[in-house]
């Protein structure tokens, strides 16, 4: 229970079906660790948050408690959102987060309690297959609102586990429903950024947890073999990036490449940012046991793509390459390719590398 609507709404509608809850709230982070809110802690998992998430247990009638992942958290999600800035690429913590911290680690300390599962306010599907002896996630009905993007890590125990209360919902009808219901956090605003960088000021984050970033100042620049400017640090950029470049060239640019291994960023046209073939690594298959020769899928290569034809090929080590029908624009490495069958997610991986 992150104390918003959407999970308090699922925990409602959970004590009607007659369910027996006990309500989690995760404590991830501590303010004065990451900065850039304090005195303002209203994103998920903060003050505000558990405050909610007890009022909205209290009114339901079940018992509440606040767990302490904080240090797991710093070790896996913090350290590789930081890691992966430092090695030129656009990480998605929440991908992480799901799959460590509000997954594994909910279950474990779930089950120690006595639970048979967990549920959640996300928005997405979960069903048992018998035909292939698998649990499949799906898309959920708000299409707007859909986050099966950014669950396409869970592992198959994870997905048994798991219940979806408003797969079947849309956002309006989840925050009528709250309303009729009484629940305090029916029109609670939504929380869009990384939670544990609140001011939504990730280069800040970066410099106020690596100093020594500030070394990597005035890096070249290059359009072609020519340099054109200094950039502020290549942690600070990402792939398509236009704006804040700093370039000068007669015509719009954007951030093509990025060489954290000499400090260099690369910057082209738009028609540089196309590119037809990724390779993905840490790839984990949710609809489909493994890949036999090329599947054909719908891919997503962010959160807000509507995803592209592709087939997917088992190259080795754990890693898929994937072959767009029609080039896609600006693939970065770090964040998450998410391939379709349908409603259904086949599976996803994190973008290792482009191969143009």
């Amino acid at each position: 229970m992150s104390g918003g609507v959407d999970s308090s709404a699922a925990a409602a509608m959970l004590a009607e079906r007659g369910y027996n809850l006990i309500g989690l709230t995760i404590k991830t982070y501590n303010y004065e660790a990451v900065g850039g809110n304090i005195g303002r802690e209203s994103s998920c998992c903060s003050l505000d948050g558990i405050n909610d998430a007890r009022m909205v247990a209290a009114k339901l009638g079940f018992p509440h408690y606040v767990l302490d992942f904080s240090e797991l958290f710093e070790r896996t999600v913090i350290n590789n959102f930081v890691d992966e800035y430092l090695h030129g690429r656009t990480p998605n913590p929440c991908v992480i987060c799901n799959k460590r911290i509000k997954w594994e680690e909910l279950i474990r300390k779930a089950t120690a309690l006595g639970a048979d599962s967990i549920a959640t306010g996300h928005y997405a599907k979960v069903r048992y297959e018998p035909r292939i002896g698998r649990y499949i996630l799906s898309r959920g009905k708000d299409r707007a609102k859909d986050q099966s993007y950014a669950l396409w890590a869970l592992s198959q125990h994870s997905l048994s586990k798991t219940l979806f209360p408003l797969g079947e919902m849309t956002k309006a009808e989840v925050r009528e429903y709250a309303q009729k219901v009484g629940l305090r956090t029916a029109h609670k605003h939504e929380s869009y950024e990384i939670c544990f960088v609140a001011d939504n000021d990730y280069e800040r984050f970066l410099k106020e947890r690596l100093p020594e970033l500030e070394k990597l100042k005035g890096g070249d620049i290059l359009l072609g073999e020519k340099v054109v400017g200094r950039h502020r640090g290549f942690p600070f950029y990402t792939i398509g990036q236009r704006r804040g470049v700093g370039v000068a060239a007669g015509q719009p640019v954007y951030v093509t490449k990025i060489h954290y291994e000499n400090n260099v960023i690369e910057v082209g046209t738009e028609e540089e940012l196309m590119s037809r073939v990724l390779i993905a690594r840490d790839v984990n298959l949710i609809a489909v046991k493994a890949l036999n020769g090329g599947l054909r899928v719908t891919a997503k290569i962010r959160y807000k793509d509507e995803g592209s034809p592709a087939t997917v090929y088992y190259v080795e080590d754990g890693e898929l390459k994937v072959v767009f029908d029609e080039p896609k624009r600006a693939i970065t490495p770090g964040q998450s390719v998410v391939f379709y069958d349908g409603d259904d997610v086949v599976g996803g991986g994190v973008i290792e590398k482009i191969i143009h």
